[in-house]
């Protein structure tokens, strides 16, 4: 994703929900990061719920905001995300999750 891709999403979230720009981008960047990395290092297949999931948790603790607020923002940049999402390796039944356990690991998984 360009930067140019990135800022037009913040901007429609930001139009979208009562969140400030600032707030958006921190959310969105930590998420479209996240799944730059797995599009990268994974070498797993995932179902776009597990992989969604984990982009949600990540975002919360790279952030530090509520899963609401999160899960909200990631929902409106759903467009994006799907785009994005099409560069990991997906499956359409989910054999196993992204991470092992409640929270997210730090760094991409392999």
């Amino acid at each position: 994703m360009t930067e140019q891709e990135l800022n037009r999403a913040i901007q429609y979230v930001t139009a979208s929900t009562s969140y400030s720009k600032d707030l958006v981008g921190s959310v969105l960047r930590a998420g479209f990061d996240e799944m730059t990395q797995l599009a990268v290092h994974a070498t797993s297949q995932f179902s776009r719920e597990d992989l969604m999931g984990y982009i949600c948790q990540w975002s919360m603790k790279q952030t530090g905001q509520p899963e609401p607020l999160v899960r909200e923002i990631l929902d409106c940049a759903g467009r994006w995300l799907d785009d994005m999402s099409n560069a990991v390796p997906t499956e359409d039944a989910p054999q196993k999750s992204i991470s092992g356990g409640d929270e997210p690991e730090t760094g991409a998984v392999s």
